[in-house]
């Protein structure tokens, strides 16, 4: 799988939950994947939404998200993101610049959440690095 969301912003992701500890380059790429198949799942489920609704654009509140926050305020990448939601949705629907701002807040907690239990993974390995297997024990453990 080719993976669309640059590791950098998820390194940073990861870096603003990992305190005192370091971060492996293997983590992050983990991480960048399991968002970009989280979002894509997620793309799917707005294009049935909007599907329902009779529309081809998938909207925010196809994501579920009411108020959308301003794309400044992320982190990751709203360009990616659109690759993302579109991966496994059909070539015919659109998506919203304020459903692609929503898709990113909404992988980006989730980012936030998967980085701060690998945190707490690494800390009671007692280890000073965040690696991959602390992305996969959290999957294995949470999902």
């Amino acid at each position: 799988m080719n993976v669309e969301l640059p590791f950098a912003p998820v390194d940073t992701i990861i870096r603003r939950n990992a305190g005192e500890l370091r971060v492996s380059a293997d983590a992050s790429r983990e991480l960048a994947t399991r968002i970009q198949e989280h979002g894509s799942e997620l793309a799917i489920d707005a294009a049935e939404h909007a599907t329902r609704d009779g529309r081809k654009t998938l909207m925010a509140e196809d994501f579920g998200v009411e108020r959308v926050i301003d794309k400044t305020d992320l982190e990751l990448p709203v360009a990616p993101v659109d690759r993302i939601a579109r991966i496994d949705i059909d070539d015919r629907y659109r998506v919203s610049m304020d459903a692609r701002v929503a898709l990113a807040d909404i992988l980006e907690d989730y980012a936030d959440n998967v980085a701060r239990a690998a945190t707490i993974l690494a800390h009671h390995a007692d280890r000073r690095t965040i690696t991959e297997d602390d992305i996969e024990t959290y999957f294995s453990l949470f999902e």
